[in-house]
């Protein structure tokens, strides 16, 4: 069996997240959170979850294009999700503007209360 055996610098390592790139975290967590809550909207728009058969379904999937969303802390690149004829349209491009500060406060208090992403999905979801 073999052992492992590590010193760690706390000072490095205190350092380290101090100079971490904080917009990126939550960059990246908006980037998350948007593109499944358009997913989520898409599901709700078709009346069918992915690989779900229905006779119920009002269209069909049809991949996602990139979008640009720019916000206070910068651009994010989202995947908007699309459906064959394209009536499919989602509501994150029409609040945007109403709600830039609510959401980037709403998801920096998560961010740094450790809310997981699945967390995160089950509170847009409802």
């Amino acid at each position: 069996m073999t052992h492992l055996q590590f010193n760690l610098d706390m000072d490095l390592l205190k350092e380290s997240v101090i100079n971490s790139n904080l917009d990126m975290v939550i960059k990246s967590a908006l980037v998350l959170v948007l593109n499944e809550f358009m997913e989520k909207e898409r599901d709700d728009y078709l009346q069918v979850a992915a690989y779900e058969r229905s006779t119920e379904r009002r269209d069909y999937r049809n991949g996602y294009y990139e979008r640009e969303l720019i916000l206070g802390i910068g651009k994010l690149k989202l995947k908007v999700p699309r459906t064959r004829n394209g009536e499919f349209s989602t509501s994150v491009f029409e609040k945007y503007e109403r709600c830039d500060q609510a959401l980037v406060l709403s998801m920096l208090e998560m961010v740094i209360n450790g809310v997981s992403t699945r967390r995160v999905t089950h509170i847009v979801s409802y």
